[in-house]
């Protein structure tokens, strides 16, 4: 992280509480593909931020999608600018997959709780219609679809699309369909809502290639048949889910030597508390478990066979 990033994840980290959020600890232990975990009720969301969005990389952006699904959080990139252009507020991007905003909008969505209408795409500036109410309001006022059309200064194929869900409007053309309708037409795009699609990256799987720390190798043995993930970008190594809905387990390994090893735990228990997981430290000999975290050297590790064993030690 720069001086930058840096700055504002803890002033947004901050704003956020002000608001009622559960705000973790920044994760700068390791370099990490989010920064900071956020949960207010049932809402949670791992945030980044990038001072250049362009600088966000694909395996990030992964990582990032397969943690969040995990924990059934939604992810968020907090960025300023993107191709040497400041991002605009109140609009939504997209990078990699990831939902990208600028500090000023998610600030608006914790503060006022006003989501952006206005997606930013390849093909410029988009709106989501709300296709039921347009047709419901078109029928009110007894319009068919082409006198509308004729209306708004699109074709009846184009309106049809926004009834039916299969087109995003272009800005000035929402604007118009509002005013001609009376009504507000588009869709606020709620940011922190995980989708479906999130859920769905969960496919690097233990059988990928682990490399570096022994110990974690012989973890990923030990589980690999269970549904585990190898996690690279991360104050933590793994995340594996407990079968039958039961949360999942956010699991590390503890070098020899490590210095920082006292602030990633810190992290990781932080982590934990605010996405509702457990945090598990895996050593090469035996060191007490303490209230937050529960750790298990090899010894212990080696007489078990699920994830339900690490719980039920935790």
């Amino acid at each position: 992280m720069n001086h930058w990033e840096m700055e504002n994840a803890v002033h947004l980290g901050t704003a956020l509480k002000e608001t009622g959020f559960l705000v973790s600890q920044i994760c700068c232990s390791r370099p990490s593909c989010f920064d900071f975990a956020a949960r207010k009720g049932d809402t949670a969301v791992l945030v980044k931020v990038n001072s250049d969005v362009d600088t966000f990389s694909a395996h990030s952006a992964r990582e990032l999608k397969l943690i969040a699904g995990r924990v059934s959080a939604a992810s968020l990139v907090i960025s300023q600018q993107t191709h040497g252009k400041l991002l605009e507020d109140d609009t939504v991007y997209s990078r990699n997959g990831i939902i990208v905003v600028t500090e000023k909008t998610i600030r608006n969505i914790a503060v006022q709780t006003a989501n952006p209408l206005v997606y930013a795409g390849p093909g410029g500036y988009s709106v989501e219609v709300d296709g039921e109410l347009v047709e419901k309001r078109r029928k009110e006022l007894g319009l068919s679809i082409g006198k509308l059309a004729v209306m708004v200064g699109v074709s009846r194929r184009t309106l049809y699309g926004y009834e039916r869900g299969m087109t995003k409007a272009s800005v000035k053309s929402a604007y118009k369909l509002a005013e001609t309708l009376g009504v507000p037409v588009a869709r606020p795009i709620n940011v922190l809502e995980r989708t479906l699609k999130q859920r769905q990256c969960l496919l690097m799987k233990a059988h990928q290639t682990i490399t570096g720390k022994v110990l974690l190798q012989k973890v990923f043995r030990k589980f690999a048949f269970c549904d585990i993930s190898p996690v690279y970008r991360a104050p933590f190594d793994f995340i594996m889910n407990i079968p039958r809905g039961r949360g999942a387990i956010v699991g590390s390994v503890a070098v020899s030597g490590e210095r920082n090893l006292d602030k990633r735990i810190e992290e990781i228990i932080s982590l934990c508390h605010v996405i509702r997981a457990r945090p598990v430290l895996i050593t090469e000999k035996h060191h007490s478990s303490s209230k937050d975290m529960t750790c298990i050297c090899m010894d212990e590790l080696s007489a078990m066979r699920t994830p339900e064993d690490l719980v039920a030690t935790a």
